[in-house]
């Protein structure tokens, strides 16, 4: 088919409708283009924002947890801080109190006799290493020679020791001596004990 001059003017409106519908597709194409890139722009932001508040919200979840965990711990340290000072393990010596107390086990005759000596007190380094935190450890060492009847008698008095007396008593070692020419039975000492150890104290570093 073959248009010439004269037949313009009898399609020029076909002509121009189908130039602004071309042009019209185009824009839209355009159009189209620029929103689904703004559209993906703006997902990409809100999925940042989404994550960013999944992660606050952890780290929140993460501080309180922490923050529960440390009450926690608060009552249970404290509970046994109070214990620690209670049973006079924390604090400076307890030098009366210690006297006070052997003069009483003495009354209660679970040997025939004992005497004592308290050194002064020093600091203390455990045979395994061990983690006071902020306090020191302090030995005031102690020892003692007994008459004895018999072994059992020894351990009935350290029994009453630990039993009867606040602090911490850590008993190193005893050398049991049988005496000579002891008559089998009386109240005449059959045997001799040489024991050491020392009363264990915690004080807060720094502190006089």
């Amino acid at each position: 088919m073959t248009l010439s001059k004269s037949d313009f003017p009898h399609i020029k409106w076909s002509v121009f409708a189908f130039l602004l519908a071309l042009a019209i597709g185009g824009s839209a194409l355009i159009y189209s283009g620029n929103y689904s890139s703004r559209m993906k722009q703006e997902q990409r932001a809100a999925q940042h924002q989404m994550n960013d508040a999944q992660h606050q919200l952890s780290e929140a979840r993460s501080r309180l947890t922490t923050a529960l965990d440390d009450q926690k711990n608060m009552t249970i340290y404290a509970h046994e801080y109070h214990a620690l000072v209670e049973s006079k393990i924390i604090g400076g010596e307890q030098r009366l109190d210690w006297i006070e107390g052997m003069d009483k086990i003495r009354k209660q005759n679970h040997v025939l006799d004992f005497k004592y000596t308290i050194a002064p007190q020093q600091p203390y380094t455990p045979p395994l290493p061990v983690d006071s935190g902020d306090y020191d450890l302090k030995l005031s060492t102690m020892t003692l020679h007994f008459d004895l009847l018999h072994e059992d008698q020894l351990i009935d008095f350290f029994d009453a020791l630990r039993r009867e007396m606040k602090g911490r008593f850590i008993l190193d070692h005893c050398a049991l001596e049988r005496t000579s020419a002891a008559p089998e039975n009386g109240t005449v000492p059959q045997l001799k004990a040489d024991c050491s150890g020392g009363w264990l104290t915690l004080q807060k570093r720094g502190a006089k």
